[in-house]
């Protein structure tokens, strides 16, 4: 047999003892010693590159200190700045000049048809920080980064894909560095037919894909959900994804404010605080809270209202956007209410959501206010980075003395108040996606309809542990997300079966114990062979070769 020592000395490159040591801990180490974000964001991106394997093994044992670095907050950073820390091709980039020949270069991606999944975006509307164009790549990547530790779905099977179609941002059209094409974004006309193009193209070129559309502009959002979501296998994370998860977490906050204030669940009023793409996607999903205790459409509408720049949305006003119109108020007949502060005295909310971007919009005397109305007001600030949420969470706590029922976009810390720590919500669509994605896969559905968005958000509301909701929780701990996805891809499984729009006959004749067991087979593991002395890991090692391969010893 020959001994550790004389294999090192068979690869004089490797250092004598390295195989003693868990190289994870020093790459730990390593990502622990730079201070700025976006420098952990290059380390990370790097370390990817060399040891794919050896990266998401460092993700899956540290999610809630990789995750913040990988998407949100510090993602915001690597889009503003992706131009100038580009090193290498990490996606597949297609261009306004492809046009004509979309099919080509989706066939140069070397996975082909056996991929899966794919996150696409156009780079109009990147988080709360507008049109960064060939810049927004990174929020593919994250996504699908954040699909694979998640919900395991294979590395090897994802697609992440910028549609560089210019950019109307000066500074990036007269930066000399940016990555994009230099030229302002296309009309209606041109960007519909490159669409149509591109989606087509995506289903011959990858037959059993998902795509998932993110961080497109608020009209082109949802002009093309409404346009391919019946023809292709297809939905948007900003619409439906972050619909779903409001919807799990306001269905227990709900709970809980109800419970302090004696008021039936019927009667909750929700003021929405950003009428974009997000901000109406969700409201059109919590129209199902309401729906599911019986109420009509027209009830449930009744019970929400939304509020932009100009403020409270009211039918008559002139020159409304067509996505506004569907919860514009007709009830209201005085002059334009423009302060939210009377607005929040008009409408009486129960619930306070901001999807605005608008920087500490929330004020004192708003979060104030929303305590006077209610024992426990539900205030969930909900734009991401955390430099454009609408309230902090340790201000919320302070001005409700601990009363409020908080959930953010981006992550916070709990907060020690008068003696006691609250611990705060995040409405992370992590906690939505990967199920949606894995289960829509499995499921080989050919269409994301509504009830399989719904059924997610209601698994996810029962999917508190009793510690969690003794706690007071409105959402699961983060750390459980594997587990929480398997979960919600089998109702996602279900509801496509229910709705006939599966293609997996396999999944339909076993059991819910029997599927859940069959999704979580189905779960890519990275393969753990980090050789550290009394570890779980102590019968193998993982060496990486001098041109980046890697090689493992048993």
């Amino acid at each position: 047999m020959v001994s550790q020592y004389s294999s090192a000395l068979a690869k004089p490159r490797i250092p004598p003892h390295f195989l003693n040591t868990d190289h994870r801990q020093r790459c730990l180490a390593q990502l622990r010693s730079k201070h700025d974000g976006l420098e952990k964001y290059i380390y990370l991106s790097g370390l990817k590159e060399r040891d794919a394997n050896l990266f998401y093994e460092v993700l899956l044992g540290n999610m809630l200190e990789i995750i913040p670095i990988l998407y949100t907050p510090t993602v915001g950073d690597a889009c503003s700045n992706y131009s100038h820390i580009w090193r290498r091709p990490e996606g597949l980039y297609v261009t306004i000049g492809n046009k004509g020949h979309i099919r080509e270069v989706l066939r140069s991606w070397p996975t082909g048809p056996a991929s899966r999944i794919a996150v696409v975006t156009d780079g109009s509307r990147i988080l709360g920080l507008g049109d960064l164009g060939a810049n927004g790549l990174p929020i593919s990547i994250g996504k699908l980064d954040l699909y694979i530790a998640g919900a395991g779905i294979k590395p090897t099977t994802t697609v992440p894909i910028c549609l560089d179609l210019g950019t109307n941002t000066e500074k990036f059209l007269d930066d000399p560095l940016y990555i994009g094409v230099r030229r302002k974004r296309p009309g209606v006309e041109e960007m519909d037919a490159f669409m149509k193009e591109f989606m087509e193209a995506m289903r011959e070129v990858f037959p059993s894909l998902l795509v998932q559309f993110e961080d497109f502009s608020t009209d082109n959002a949802f002009r093309y959900l409404d346009m391919f979501r019946s023809q292709y296998r297809c939905f948007n994370d900003d619409i439906q994804g972050t619909g779903a998860v409001v919807l799990s977490g306001f269905i227990n906050a709900a709970r809980l404010s109800s419970a302090a204030s004696g008021r039936p669940l019927t009667e909750h009023r929700i003021l929405f605080f950003g009428a974009g793409s997000a901000g109406v996607g969700v409201a059109k999903q919590l129209l199902s809270f309401f729906k599911l205790m019986g109420m009509s459409e027209a009830e449930a509408r009744n019970r929400i209202y939304t509020v932009d720049s100009k403020g409270l949305i009211t039918a008559d006003r002139k020159g409304l956007q067509e996505h506004k119109k569907f919860f514009a108020r007709t009830d209201y007949q005085g002059p334009p209410l423009t302060n939210l502060l009377d607005i929040i005295e008009y409408v009486k909310p129960t619930a306070l959501l901001g999807l605005s971007t608008i920087r500490n919009a929330f004020t004192e005397d708003v979060v104030k206010l929303m305590g006077s109305l209610n024992p426990r007001p539900i205030i969930f600030p909900l734009s991401n980075p955390v430099s454009l949420c609408e309230v902090d969470y340790a201000d919320a706590i302070r001005w409700t003395n601990g009363s409020v029922i908080f959930a953010s976009g981006s992550p916070y810390k709990p907060v020690e108040f008068e003696g006691k720590v609250y611990e705060p919500g995040q409405g992370n669509n992590m906690y939505i996606f990967p199920g949606i994605g894995m289960g829509a896969i499995l499921a080989k559905a050919r269409h994301i309809t509504d009830a399989m968005i719904e059924q997610a958000a209601i698994a996810l509301s029962e999917a508190l542990t009793q510690e969690e909701e003794d706690t007071g929780l409105v959402y699961p701990r983060l750390a459980r997300i594997r587990d929480l996805s398997a979960r919600i891809a089998l109702t996602v499984i279900r509801a496509a079966q229910k709705d006939e729009v599966d293609e997996n006959s396999l999944c339909r004749n076993l059991s819910d114990e029997r599927l859940l067991d069959y999704i979580k087979a189905k779960q890519w593991q990275p393969c753990s062979m980090h050789l550290t002395n009394g570890s779980p890991y102590s019968n193998g090692v993982h060496i990486v070769n001098g041109n980046g391969t890697a090689t493992h010893r048993l």
